[in-house]
Order: structure tokens, then sequence, then C-alpha cells
């Protein structure tokens, strides 16, 4: 698909990472991406790995992240085996599961200084 087909579309997601090796390996441990890097202070992903592409830039993110920053919700066919994943690699449970409409999710923190959430069916 051509960037001219992508008018208007996200086409690209970019976090703050306060470790750029810490973060390659719990993304790559946890969801199986893979990384480019780019020196020392940022690394891309792909949208074949993670479903779009981004990366992360090393910075200071604030934590927790106000309110009103975007959360990024992740989709997985097991959340039990997600959320076990995430925990031994490293990453913290900071909203335990609920269900909502639709299904259920959980929030969890990278290590890194980011908060993204999960969901299922």
């Amino acid at each position: 698909m051509s960037q001219s087909a992508q008018h208007h579309a996200i086409n690209y997601i970019e976090f703050t990472s306060s470790d750029i090796e810490v973060t390659k390996k719990f993304y790559a441990t946890v969801f199986g991406w893979s990384f480019q890097e780019w020196g020392s202070d940022y690394i891309s992903f792909s949208a074949a790995s993670a479903g779009i592409g981004g990366g992360f830039r090393r910075g200071v993110s604030v934590t927790p992240p106000p309110d009103a920053a975007p959360l990024v919700v992740l989709y997985s066919r097991d959340l039990k085996a997600t959320e076990a994943v995430i925990v031994a690699a490293g990453g913290q449970i900071v909203v335990p599961t609920f269900e909502f409409p639709g299904g259920r999710r959980f929030h969890f923190s990278d290590g890194a200084g980011n908060i993204l959430a999960v969901w299922s069916e």
C-alpha cells in the first residue's frame, strides 16, 4: 500500500523508554516483536511484528502517565497466558483484568515508563 493510501491513517507510534535494551528484550520476549537499532538511543519495530510500525526513543517517561495520555491496547488470544509472560518478563500489572462490553482487559507497565493494555474476547 502506498503512503498516499495511508492519508490521515495512524501510520506510526512512538514511545519513550528509560532503557532501550530493557524495552527491546521485554517486547521481543512477551509479544515477539522484532527491532531495528538506529544508534544507542532509538529502536523501531515493524508493522509485520507489531501490527503498526513504531519505535522507542531514549528519554524520561512521565510515571504514571497522565490520564489524558493515549492508551495503546494490544489483542491477545489468551489473556491469562499473556499476563503470565508479561509478569515473567519483568512487567507489572497496574490495572487487574476487568470485563467490559465485548471482552476483558488489563493494563501493564513495561518497566521502562510505558503503560499499555491487553484485551481479549
